[in-house]
């Protein structure tokens, strides 16, 4: 599911503008990687610092979602902290997992 990047409300597939502030829908590109539990922190510190990204996924090898981190332009440093902190328990405890990167373009 995307969202408006102006507000933040949950934009259904196809919506070109926003329902609540009406702002135009950004392009948003879905990309899939399986990534072992020894480089996945790694990976989403490398992932998060491109800048274009507006959500991360990590589910494990059977789909089911593990975590999922919202972000945005901002996130960086204290933000980013308790995210890779639950990150790391995850890489502890699956072998490998899949990450999917949201990105607008």
């Amino acid at each position: 599911m995307a969202y408006c990047v102006k507000c933040g409300a949950a934009l259904k597939e196809g919506d070109k503008f926003c329902p609540v502030c009406g702002s135009p829908a950004a392009k948003v590109t879905r990309e899939e990687f399986s990534v072992s539990s020894d480089s996945l922190i790694e990976r989403v510190k490398h992932i998060l610092h491109e800048g274009n990204v507006t959500r991360l996924i990590v589910m494990d090898d059977k789909g089911k979602t593990l975590l999922e981190i919202p972000a945005t332009v901002g996130v960086v440093g204290v933000v980013l902290a308790p995210w890779l902190a639950a990150l790391g328990v995850i890489a502890a405890l699956v072998t490998n997992c899949r990450m999917v990167v949201e990105r607008r373009e």
